[in-house]
Protein backbone atom coordinates (compact mmCIF):
# COMPACT_ATOMS: atom_id res chain seq x y z
CA UNK A 1 0.00 0.00 0.00
CA UNK A 2 1.18 3.41 -0.70
CA UNK A 3 1.43 6.34 1.52
CA UNK A 4 -1.46 7.82 -0.33
CA UNK A 5 -3.60 4.65 0.60
CA UNK A 6 -3.74 3.26 -2.48
CA UNK A 7 -2.93 -0.40 -2.92
CA UNK A 8 0.23 -1.21 -5.03
CA UNK A 9 1.24 -4.53 -6.67
CA UNK A 10 4.24 -5.91 -5.46
CA UNK A 11 5.98 -9.39 -6.82
CA UNK A 12 8.97 -11.30 -6.05
CA UNK A 13 10.96 -13.21 -8.34
CA UNK A 14 13.13 -16.78 -7.03
CA UNK A 15 14.42 -19.94 -8.04
CA UNK A 16 14.29 -23.20 -7.67
CA UNK A 17 15.85 -26.89 -8.45
CA UNK A 18 14.64 -30.33 -7.88
CA UNK A 19 11.48 -28.41 -5.64
CA UNK A 20 13.87 -26.75 -4.08
CA UNK A 21 14.65 -23.08 -2.58
CA UNK A 22 18.08 -22.34 -5.21
CA UNK A 23 18.29 -18.14 -4.89
CA UNK A 24 16.39 -15.44 -5.21
CA UNK A 25 16.86 -11.53 -5.29
CA UNK A 26 19.20 -11.70 -1.89
CA UNK A 27 21.40 -14.35 -2.93
CA UNK A 28 22.24 -13.13 -6.33
CA UNK A 29 23.08 -9.95 -4.89
CA UNK A 30 25.00 -11.79 -2.79
CA UNK A 31 26.72 -13.75 -5.77
CA UNK A 32 27.11 -10.00 -7.91
CA UNK A 33 29.09 -8.57 -4.51
CA UNK A 34 31.38 -11.48 -4.83
CA UNK A 35 32.16 -10.74 -8.76
CA UNK A 36 32.06 -7.46 -7.73
CA UNK A 37 34.52 -7.74 -4.36
CA UNK A 38 36.37 -11.05 -5.18
CA UNK A 39 35.87 -11.80 -1.12
CA UNK A 40 33.43 -13.86 0.08
CA UNK A 41 33.67 -11.37 3.28
CA UNK A 42 33.36 -8.22 1.72
CA UNK A 43 30.42 -9.37 -0.28
CA UNK A 44 28.76 -10.13 3.06
CA UNK A 45 29.49 -6.65 4.43
CA UNK A 46 27.86 -5.31 1.25
CA UNK A 47 25.16 -7.03 1.35
CA UNK A 48 24.71 -7.20 5.16
CA UNK A 49 25.16 -10.90 6.00
CA UNK A 50 27.11 -12.95 8.45
CA UNK A 51 30.31 -14.50 7.14
CA UNK A 52 28.65 -17.68 8.19
CA UNK A 53 25.23 -17.27 6.59
CA UNK A 54 27.13 -15.78 2.87
CA UNK A 55 28.97 -19.39 3.06
CA UNK A 56 26.28 -21.47 3.59
CA UNK A 57 24.13 -19.60 1.01
CA UNK A 58 26.77 -20.34 -1.54
CA UNK A 59 27.32 -24.08 -0.25
CA UNK A 60 23.81 -24.66 -0.66
CA UNK A 61 23.49 -23.02 -4.20
CA UNK A 62 26.38 -24.82 -5.27
CA UNK A 63 25.04 -27.99 -4.67
CA UNK A 64 22.06 -27.33 -5.89
CA UNK A 65 23.24 -26.19 -9.22
CA UNK A 66 25.41 -29.56 -9.25
CA UNK A 67 28.39 -27.75 -10.34
CA UNK A 68 30.09 -24.37 -8.06
CA UNK A 69 28.66 -21.24 -8.69
CA UNK A 70 31.69 -19.38 -6.37
CA UNK A 71 35.02 -21.05 -6.10
CA UNK A 72 37.97 -20.47 -3.88
CA UNK A 73 41.32 -18.84 -5.56
CA UNK A 74 44.46 -20.17 -4.09
CA UNK A 75 46.68 -17.37 -1.99
CA UNK A 76 49.52 -15.80 -3.77
CA UNK A 77 50.59 -12.81 -4.57
CA UNK A 78 47.02 -11.49 -4.54
CA UNK A 79 46.32 -13.17 -0.94
CA UNK A 80 43.53 -15.34 -2.60
CA UNK A 81 39.84 -14.96 -2.33
CA UNK A 82 36.57 -15.53 -4.29
CA UNK A 83 35.10 -15.24 -7.39
CA UNK A 84 32.25 -16.71 -9.42
CA UNK A 85 32.56 -19.63 -12.17
CA UNK A 86 31.37 -18.85 -15.79
CA UNK A 87 28.16 -20.81 -14.65
CA UNK A 88 27.69 -17.86 -11.82
CA UNK A 89 28.52 -15.15 -13.91
CA UNK A 90 25.86 -16.21 -16.22
CA UNK A 91 23.42 -17.21 -13.40
CA UNK A 92 23.44 -13.59 -12.40
CA UNK A 93 23.56 -12.18 -15.81
CA UNK A 94 20.01 -14.27 -16.49
CA UNK A 95 18.51 -13.43 -13.05
CA UNK A 96 18.65 -9.77 -13.85
CA UNK A 97 17.11 -10.30 -17.19
CA UNK A 98 14.14 -12.10 -15.77
CA UNK A 99 14.22 -9.86 -12.91
CA UNK A 100 14.27 -6.69 -15.09
CA UNK A 101 11.04 -8.38 -17.29
CA UNK A 102 9.66 -9.79 -14.15
CA UNK A 103 9.25 -5.57 -12.57
CA UNK A 104 7.71 -4.62 -16.33
CA UNK A 105 5.09 -7.28 -16.20
CA UNK A 106 3.88 -6.48 -12.56
CA UNK A 107 4.09 -2.61 -13.72
CA UNK A 108 2.14 -3.51 -16.68
CA UNK A 109 -0.34 -5.02 -14.74
CA UNK A 110 -0.78 -2.77 -12.21
CA UNK A 111 -1.73 -0.43 -14.74
CA UNK A 112 -4.01 -2.28 -15.89
CA UNK A 113 -7.39 -0.48 -14.08
CA UNK A 114 -5.95 0.16 -11.64
CA UNK A 115 -9.25 1.41 -9.50
CA UNK A 116 -10.68 -2.09 -10.56
CA UNK A 117 -7.26 -3.68 -9.39
CA UNK A 118 -7.18 -1.46 -5.74
CA UNK A 119 -11.16 -2.74 -5.39
CA UNK A 120 -10.43 -6.33 -6.12
CA UNK A 121 -7.21 -6.72 -3.60
CA UNK A 122 -9.03 -4.25 -0.84
CA UNK A 123 -11.70 -7.33 -0.79
CA UNK A 124 -9.92 -10.32 -1.08
CA UNK A 125 -7.14 -8.56 1.48
CA UNK A 126 -10.13 -8.39 4.05
CA UNK A 127 -11.17 -12.14 2.85
CA UNK A 128 -7.82 -13.48 3.78
CA UNK A 129 -7.57 -11.70 7.26
CA UNK A 130 -10.58 -13.22 7.84
CA UNK A 131 -9.74 -16.54 6.69
CA UNK A 132 -6.66 -16.47 8.70
CA UNK A 133 -8.45 -15.80 11.96
CA UNK A 134 -9.20 -18.41 14.75
CA UNK A 135 -11.92 -18.68 16.37
CA UNK A 136 -13.97 -21.48 18.60
CA UNK A 137 -17.34 -20.33 16.81
CA UNK A 138 -18.20 -23.00 13.90
CA UNK A 139 -20.23 -20.14 12.09
CA UNK A 140 -18.32 -17.29 10.74
CA UNK A 141 -19.83 -14.98 8.20
CA UNK A 142 -18.00 -12.00 6.73
CA UNK A 143 -20.22 -9.23 5.28
CA UNK A 144 -21.03 -5.06 4.97
CA UNK A 145 -23.06 -3.44 8.07
CA UNK A 146 -26.45 -2.19 6.68
CA UNK A 147 -27.57 -0.54 9.29
CA UNK A 148 -27.05 0.72 13.24
CA UNK A 149 -29.40 1.45 14.93
CA UNK A 150 -28.56 3.38 18.45
CA UNK A 151 -29.75 2.85 22.11
CA UNK A 152 -28.29 4.50 25.21
CA UNK A 153 -26.69 0.91 26.18
CA UNK A 154 -26.83 -1.50 23.58
CA UNK A 155 -27.11 -1.26 19.57
CA UNK A 156 -29.08 -3.14 17.15
CA UNK A 157 -26.59 -3.87 14.32
CA UNK A 158 -27.51 -5.62 11.13
CA UNK A 159 -24.90 -7.33 8.87
CA UNK A 160 -25.42 -8.30 5.42
CA UNK A 161 -24.05 -11.44 4.29
CA UNK A 162 -23.86 -13.66 1.22
CA UNK A 163 -26.84 -14.30 -0.45
CA UNK A 164 -28.61 -11.29 0.51
CA UNK A 165 -29.67 -12.09 4.12
CA UNK A 166 -29.10 -10.73 7.01
CA UNK A 167 -28.01 -10.98 10.97
CA UNK A 168 -29.43 -8.86 13.52
CA UNK A 169 -26.85 -8.47 16.83
CA UNK A 170 -27.00 -6.62 19.92
CA UNK A 171 -24.02 -5.02 21.02
CA UNK A 172 -23.27 -2.41 23.68
CA UNK A 173 -23.10 1.33 22.37
CA UNK A 174 -19.08 1.34 23.32
CA UNK A 175 -18.82 -2.20 21.21
CA UNK A 176 -19.90 -0.04 17.95
CA UNK A 177 -17.77 2.90 18.45
CA UNK A 178 -14.89 1.07 19.32
CA UNK A 179 -15.37 -1.14 16.41
CA UNK A 180 -16.39 1.89 14.37
CA UNK A 181 -19.72 -0.14 13.25
CA UNK A 182 -21.38 1.99 10.97
CA UNK A 183 -23.47 1.35 7.45
CA UNK A 184 -20.92 0.02 5.32
CA UNK A 185 -18.66 -0.66 6.91
CA UNK A 186 -16.85 -4.30 6.89
CA UNK A 187 -17.75 -6.55 9.33
CA UNK A 188 -17.93 -10.25 10.76
CA UNK A 189 -20.40 -12.38 12.58
CA UNK A 190 -19.34 -15.15 15.10
CA UNK A 191 -22.27 -17.29 16.14
CA UNK A 192 -21.89 -20.44 18.24
CA UNK A 193 -23.34 -24.07 16.42
CA UNK A 194 -24.97 -24.79 20.07
CA UNK A 195 -26.83 -21.27 19.78
CA UNK A 196 -29.06 -22.25 16.74
CA UNK A 197 -32.40 -23.91 16.95
CA UNK A 198 -33.23 -25.88 13.99
CA UNK A 199 -37.03 -25.61 12.44
CA UNK A 200 -38.65 -27.26 10.02
CA UNK A 201 -42.33 -27.31 8.49
CA UNK A 202 -42.67 -23.45 9.13
CA UNK A 203 -42.55 -23.68 12.78
CA UNK A 204 -40.42 -20.57 13.24
CA UNK A 205 -43.36 -18.86 13.37
CA UNK A 206 -44.28 -17.99 16.44
CA UNK A 207 -40.57 -18.44 18.04
CA UNK A 208 -38.77 -14.70 19.48
CA UNK A 209 -35.11 -15.19 17.70
CA UNK A 210 -34.50 -12.20 15.59
CA UNK A 211 -32.28 -14.07 13.07
CA UNK A 212 -33.89 -16.70 10.84
CA UNK A 213 -31.62 -17.68 7.88
CA UNK A 214 -33.82 -20.34 5.83
CA UNK A 215 -32.26 -23.30 3.62
CA UNK A 216 -31.89 -26.21 3.28
CA UNK A 217 -30.36 -29.41 5.10
CA UNK A 218 -27.22 -30.46 3.25
CA UNK A 219 -25.37 -33.01 5.55
CA UNK A 220 -26.76 -34.72 8.56
CA UNK A 221 -23.96 -36.21 11.11
CA UNK A 222 -25.86 -38.66 13.75
CA UNK A 223 -24.12 -38.94 17.19
CA UNK A 224 -24.60 -40.41 20.20
CA UNK A 225 -26.26 -37.74 21.79
CA UNK A 226 -25.65 -35.27 19.71
CA UNK A 227 -26.19 -34.43 16.19
CA UNK A 228 -24.42 -32.46 13.83
CA UNK A 229 -26.86 -30.08 11.09
CA UNK A 230 -25.40 -28.17 8.22
CA UNK A 231 -27.94 -25.46 6.67
CA UNK A 232 -26.82 -24.60 3.04
CA UNK A 233 -28.01 -20.97 2.69
CA UNK A 234 -28.70 -19.56 -0.55
CA UNK A 235 -25.85 -17.51 -2.37
CA UNK A 236 -23.14 -20.28 -1.01
CA UNK A 237 -23.11 -20.25 2.38
CA UNK A 238 -23.49 -22.57 5.27
CA UNK A 239 -24.85 -22.75 9.07
CA UNK A 240 -24.27 -25.54 11.43
CA UNK A 241 -26.27 -26.37 14.34
CA UNK A 242 -25.76 -28.81 16.85
CA UNK A 243 -28.96 -30.82 18.17
CA UNK A 244 -29.76 -33.48 19.98
CA UNK A 245 -30.23 -37.08 18.78
CA UNK A 246 -33.79 -37.22 20.14
CA UNK A 247 -34.22 -33.31 17.92
CA UNK A 248 -33.20 -34.98 14.87
CA UNK A 249 -35.23 -37.79 15.17
CA UNK A 250 -38.55 -36.62 15.88
CA UNK A 251 -38.09 -33.71 13.27
CA UNK A 252 -36.84 -36.08 10.99
CA UNK A 253 -34.31 -33.87 9.64
CA UNK A 254 -32.98 -35.50 6.45
CA UNK A 255 -31.21 -34.00 3.56
CA UNK A 256 -32.47 -31.57 1.02
CA UNK A 257 -35.26 -31.18 3.44
CA UNK A 258 -36.10 -27.00 3.71
CA UNK A 259 -34.85 -25.95 7.21
CA UNK A 260 -34.35 -22.28 9.27
CA UNK A 261 -31.96 -21.42 11.70
CA UNK A 262 -33.06 -19.06 14.82
CA UNK A 263 -31.06 -17.60 16.73
CA UNK A 264 -31.32 -14.75 19.52
CA UNK A 265 -29.47 -10.97 18.42
CA UNK A 266 -27.87 -11.72 21.68
CA UNK A 267 -26.05 -14.98 20.27
CA UNK A 268 -23.86 -12.75 18.25
CA UNK A 269 -20.46 -12.24 18.35
CA UNK A 270 -19.31 -9.21 15.78
CA UNK A 271 -15.84 -8.04 14.93
CA UNK A 272 -13.62 -6.29 12.33
CA UNK A 273 -10.28 -6.94 10.81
Amino acid sequence: MNDDGALALHGKLWLTMNGRHLGGPDRVALLASIAEHGSITQAAKAVKMSYKAAWDAVETMNNLAGEPLVERLAGGRGGGGTRLTARGTRLVQNFRQLEAAHRLFIAQLGRQQPGLLDAALADDFQLMRTMTMKTSARNQFFGTVEAVTAGAVNDEVVLSIVGGQRIVAIVTHASTQSLGLAPGAAAFALVKASSIIVAVDGDASRLSARNRLAGRIARVQTGAVNSDVTIALPGGGTIGATVTRDSEERLELTEGMAATALFKASSVILGVG
